[in-house]
């Protein structure tokens, strides 16, 4: 391993990643001018009626032109190079073969490339084909954390692809179409805690394997 992937793989940005996220998330909201699914007419951001995808629209809902924006699409390029990162990073935790590591990060980071044109015009295709991507990167990292049996951590793990079914459902047949943008939010949470857990316990264990060593060397 070069001295550069060392030197990703020693430093936490998983955590970091997902605070300014989650941020500059609360900044847009106070920016974005008005409107949601509900109620058009209505003034700021609603956390119970609005989408996350509405603080990426040129124009608000309300007709408005939207100044949430800027700080949403710097938001959502910081969220796509934390989870190309994580899914970079993941594969060298666990037991993978170099093909394995090879097609999980490519997945991973090719599926974080794609999100970032959901605030395009290319919003449907970009979420299908980053669902695509993403689908193989979590089943990588099911496989790892089955290996090292985390069990607690693929429940956790399975919850959230529930979650992410669950949304895909709602959205496609609508049917409890007024609770989506909340499913949502609560999807967000849980799934960027999940890989912060899943990337603490990695860089523990790291730090436990290089403690090992040197102590075998020292003998």
């Amino acid at each position: 391993m070069t001295s550069s992937s060392n030197t990703v793989n020693k430093i936490h940005t998983t955590l970091p990643g997902t605070v300014l996220f989650i941020l500059l998330y609360v900044i847009a909201t106070f920016l974005y001018p008005g409107g949601s699914p509900a109620d058009p007419h209505s003034i700021g951001f609603s956390w119970q009626h609005n989408y996350w995808c509405n603080l990426l629209n040129a124009d608000a809902l309300n007709g408005a032109p939207n100044t949430a924006r800027p700080v949403a699409i710097t938001a959502l390029a910081v969220l796509s190079l934390t989870l190309a990162l994580f899914w970079y990073r993941f594969p060298g935790y666990m037991r993978f073969g170099k093909t394995s590591r090879l097609i999980m990060r490519i997945a991973g980071i090719l599926s974080m490339c794609f999100a970032l044109l959901i605030a395009g015009s290319w919003h449907d295709t970009a979420i299908n084909i980053s669902g695509g991507f993403g689908i193989i990167a979590m089943a990588g990292t099911f496989s790892g954390l089955y290996t090292y049996r985390l069990g607690w951590l693929l429940i956790w793990g399975f919850f959230n692809l529930l979650l992410i079914l669950t949304n895909t459902l709602v959205y496609n047949t609508e049917v409890f179409i007024d609770q989506l943008p909340v499913i949502q939010k609560i999807s967000f949470l849980s799934f960027l805690g999940w890989i912060c857990v899943i990337e603490t316990l990695g860089l523990m264990q790291r730090s436990r394997k290089r403690s090992h060593s040197r102590r075998r060397k020292t003998r």
